[in-house]
């Protein structure tokens, strides 16, 4: 029976073409995050646009402002942007807007010439930042569109299918853009022979990441329908003002604490789990090289095959939280994370960092979708954007706790080894929070998709 028929959202099969449309854009959305926040434009930002920027900050503290900037606008209103899109039944609506707008900053980007870093550099960095607030924006809308494209017997493997997508449509776009654009020394790079002149190389990167996203966020938009705003959402059809948003937002959030507390206890937790599962990917190439001695040149080889892994772990988890369920998914990644960490605050060598640094990242996957999928059962019906928002700005608000306890350990114990037991004891924390929250039930899960409105 097909999605758009059924109106018990729980006893029907969802067609596999959605599901691949969906986690198409999980494809897609690599080109912001992978090329443009993490290895590519951001790098360029720093490194070429503004190495030579006069002031009291440099670069990179430049570039830290704007994105700690657009991390609180996230976190003081991603939660709002999902509501009114769950009441106003414009989930798809919003997941489009801000998906195009995402793109056409990233494709802005190209014109940020390091030939001319007054004011170019600047422009770069508002592109960025607003850029990341946008994308989050999308990103609430298409997580919240999860339980439109599963049922409580697949979300496991649906999530995980996701986060699998992100994580190779990541590899697959970095090494064409390494090899096509950016590979090589001189004045000409890549097998495409393109100057370096102004940073064109790059900023053509920043076009291909543009034309991906927006080729593949199309899928999703044109094979899963909108929502229909669920049962007592939509006595204003999303005609609220925007302050009267927080205002139901707060009444919500009362009324699902007195209702079910552990969904905001799941937040708490994964707020800060998640925030260690970050650490390992931000901080790990520096260890790598200068605890482990990895080549820099290397470096990218490790990333490519930590992604591999990391892609594998979210896929195959996916089938085993299907079976018993998220919380266990998440409670054996985070052990088994704990435990390799463990191993390597005393092991030595490049061949060491290699077993256990990719052994560690087999469990990262795996986390983030069971993540996932945990607050999708919670979520309560017609609320999922608001619940995702919530999700993105719990993760906003304590993002710093990784890289404070990474300094901090490395400062204390005068080692940049010490930092993995920083990230391992921010593991621990989200860890020992979540050990209370009980995992719903099939039946709790299979009321909250009986009880949403099927799409339309």
């Amino acid at each position: 029976m097909s999605a758009t028929t059924s109106s018990s959202p729980s006893r029907r099969g969802v067609a596999r073409g959605q599901v691949l449309a969906w986690g198409m854009w999980d494809w897609g959305s690599a080109a912001f995050n992978a090329v443009i926040v993490t290895f590519v434009f951001s790098v360029y930002l720093t490194d070429s646009v503004g190495a030579d920027l006069d002031g009291p900050f440099s670069a990179a503290t430049w570039l830290s402002i704007s994105i700690a900037v657009a991390g609180l606008v996230i976190a003081l209103t991603a939660p709002v942007m999902g509501q009114r899109a769950d009441r106003g039944g414009r989930r798809r609506r919003a997941l489009g807007l801000w998906t195009y707008a995402t793109v056409l900053l990233t494709a802005l980007m190209f014109l940020v010439d390091s030939d001319a870093p007054y004011p170019w550099f600047f422009v770069g960095l508002v592109l960025l930042a607003v850029g990341s607030i946008t994308f989050e924006f999308a990103e609430v809308a298409y997580f919240a569109m999860l339980r439109q494209v599963s049922t409580p017997s697949t979300v496991g493997r649906v999530s995980g299918f996701g986060w699998a997508m992100g994580y190779f449509g990541g590899i697959f776009l970095l090494l064409a853009a390494f090899v096509g654009f950016i590979y090589g020394d001189g004045p000409v790079r890549g097998v495409f022979g393109i100057t370096t002149d102004g940073g064109l190389n790059v900023r053509l990167v920043c076009l291909v990441a543009a034309v991906w996203f927006a080729l593949f966020a199309l899928p999703v938009l044109r094979a899963v329908p909108e929502h229909r705003p669920g049962a007592g959402r939509s006595d204003d059809n999303g005609k609220v003002g925007f302050g009267e948003s927080y205002r139901i937002l707060w009444r919500d959030l009362k009324a699902l604490w007195r209702r079910d507390p552990r969904t905001v206890r799941f937040l708490l937790a994964s707020a800060i789990f998640r925030d260690g599962l970050a650490g390992v990917f931000t901080f790990g190439a520096i260890l790598a090289v200068t605890v482990y001695g990895l080549a820099p040149g290397d470096v990218l080889i490790f990333g490519v095959a930590a992604n591999v892994v990391a892609a594998l772990g979210a896929a195959v988890a996916g089938l085993v939280d299907d079976t018993v369920g998220p919380k266990a998914v998440i409670v054996g990644s985070l052990v088994a994370m704990i435990a390799t960490m463990t191993v390597l605050l005393f092991v030595d060598g490049t061949g060491m960092f290699w077993v256990f640094g990719l052994l560690m990242c087999l469990f990262v996957g795996p986390a983030q979708s069971a993540s996932r999928s945990f607050l999708a059962r919670l979520a309560p019906p017609g609320g999922d954007g608001q619940m995702f928002g919530l999700y993105a700005t719990t993760g906003r608000a304590v993002s710093f706790l990784a890289p404070a306890l990474f300094g901090l350990f490395t400062w204390a114990f005068a080692a940049d080894r010490a930092g993995i037991a920083g990230i391992g004891l921010v593991l621990l924390i989200g860890l020992a929070l979540l050990l209370p929250v009980r995992t719903p039930s099939r039946a709790e899960a299979e009321s909250t998709w009986e009880d949403a409105e099927p799409a339309v």
